[in-house]
């Protein structure tokens, strides 16, 4: 048999949970053609990496990303491609870049909207997700994408933020209906990022309904109301219990500091609902810390028109807290993206400091500015008992929540852009012990395509899409920081998309092999 690519001497973990073995992995095209014992030759290979002392493992899917836009701007997805990711899931928490309404309102309002990511797109000249996927050009990982609740308001409505007719319901179920039918593999929401926030139970029921009929996903960032975080749980699985849709409880976490600990209470709720015949997960991120931007913090008002609010009313409903009550603890709060880059770094408190000005008077006319819906801020609201407890549950699996970008660039974000997959192998495999090694992997692999119906994907098994990753266990680690977030991992060797390689020693090549993947 001639490979194009022969993988030797690595331990080779398949991506089920199963033990690893030292294999070599020829590869023909963009298939596994041939898993064989080390021993074994194979007659004849164009290339041969020498993986011994190496671990070999179906390349990364990261399941809850925010890489819609940044993607458009550099293909490389750098930041994640060294990490060995090798399949991105766009469209989370109610944001996509499609459907696209029909008159320059609806792309002036979705460009505003995406512009929460950190990165509003330069032109929007796309409708749906076929001309989307060409808009983004030849990539170095995949990807795949779920459709934005916010997206299908903005695109339905004349006036997303505010309640939703039963016309209005109907005419984003089209359009739903017609984006899964194009591939897209389900609908996500954003329950604290307006307009998704706008909707209550019965609009996201309807909507989750059409997922189900397609057999797709419903993946939520859930609503938050102070002293609600639990209830939020309920709503979700609720959601799915009166539809029967499959849920994705998106970045599941603790982030009330009343509730801090009590995470056997959130997973409670999670094991009853499983028990009683539900289809129910939840992925999670391993930092105590979470990131967004600042403006989602706000009164739903407020966010929809920071300059032009009542200024006397909105300092004082900031400063009762966010989401109606969560206490600000402002030297929690850090800037880390904004026009001011002599803000980038400073926690809330320290603004205030240097202005001036009280901290409710920092956060609002930081958000209404006129960059002001793009201020990113990372917030120190978690505890890591609570982040081991849920990562090392049996319904987990890992989505960084961040974006695919290049190592060297602006702002300071949230390093789970640069280190969350290394992150769980150094520190919660190889430190804590939180995880076997192979349950880790499964996690990252198998478990995700399983979710989102990647059939030939995820495991290391002939026929499967060669997407594959090296690394060492011994050494591999996050070193992206809080402080210093642009770095690089530690001990990722090598990142195979499609049977190419496209990263390998730190560095990534010429090579752009990924796809836009489409359920079914």
């Amino acid at each position: 048999m001639h490979a194009d690519l022969l993988l030797s001497g690595a331990l080779v973990l398949d991506g089920t949970g199963a033990a690893a073995v030292r294999r070599d992995i020829a590869i023909v095209g963009d298939r596994i053609s041939e898993v064989r014992i080390s021993a074994d030759a194979v007659s004849a290979a164009t290339h041969t990496i020498d993986l011994t002392g190496l671990v070999l493992a179906p390349g990364f899917i990261d399941i809850h990303t925010h890489s819609d836009i940044s993607l458009l701007h550099d293909s490389a997805g750098e930041s994640k491609v060294l990490q060995g990711v090798t399949t991105e899931v766009l469209g989370n928490c109610g944001f996509s870049a499609f459907p696209v309404g029909p008159g320059p309102e609806h792309v002036a309002n979705l460009t505003a909207h995406l512009g929460r990511l950190g990165d509003a797109p330069a032109e929007i000249g796309w409708t749906g997700l076929d001309d989307y996927g060409a808009a983004l050009g030849p990539l170095a990982l995949n990807v795949a994408t779920l459709v934005g609740h916010g997206a299908l308001r903005i695109a339905a409505m004349d006036d997303p933020y505010g309640p939703a007719t039963p016309q209005d319901v109907a005419a984003m179920a089209r359009l739903l209906d017609e984006a899964l039918a194009a591939g897209a593999h389900g609908m996500s929401t954003g329950l604290t990022h307006t307009p998704s926030s706008y909707a209550p139970a019965a609009e996201i029921e309807a909507l989750a309904a059409v997922c189900a009929r397609h057999g797709a996903l419903y993946a939520t960032h859930a609503r938050a109301v102070a002293g609600g975080e639990f209830a939020a749980v309920e709503e979700a699985l609720g959601a799915a219990g009166r539809t029967g849709v499959r849920l994705q409880y998106s970045h599941l976490a603790l982030n009330e500091p009343a509730n801090w600990g009590r995470h056997a209470d959130a997973l409670r709720r999670f094991e009853a609902a499983t028990a009683s015949g539900l289809d129910a997960g939840f992925d999670v991120y391993p930092y105590d810390a979470s990131s967004s931007a600042l403006i989602q913090y706000l009164p739903e008002w407020v966010q929809k028109d920071p300059a032009g609010a009542d200024r006397r009313r909105a300092l004082a409903a900031i400063a009762e807290g966010w989401y109606g009550g969560i206490p600000w603890h402002w030297d929690r709060v850090t800037i880390s993206d904004a026009a001011d880059p002599a803000l980038v770094g400073r926690t809330l408190g320290q603004i205030a400091d240097l202005w001036g000005r009280p901290p409710e008077e920092v956060v609002l006319d930081l958000c209404a500015a006129p960059d002001g819906g793009s201020v990113q801020a990372v917030l120190h609201y978690r505890r890591e008992e609570d982040v081991r407890a849920f990562l090392s549950h049996p319904l987990a699996m890992v989505g960084s929540d961040g974006n695919a970008v290049p190592i060297a660039g602006r702002g300071k974000p949230h390093p789970r852009s640069f280190g969350t997959f290394p992150r769980v192998l150094g520190r919660y495999v190889r430190e804590h012990g939180d995880l076997a090694l192979a349950d880790a992997v499964r996690r990252m692999t198998s478990a995700p395509a399983d979710r989102l119906g990647l059939a030939d994907r995820g495991r290391i098994r002939a026929g499967a899409v060669a997407d594959l990753v090296a690394f060492d266990p011994a050494t591999v680690a996050d070193r992206a920081t809080f402080t210093e977030p642009r770095q690089a991992p530690a001990g990722v060797a090598l990142t195979v998309v499609s049977g190419r390689v496209v990263a390998r020693d730190g560095r990534v090549g010429a090579e752009r092999p990924g796809r836009v993947l489409r359920r079914g």
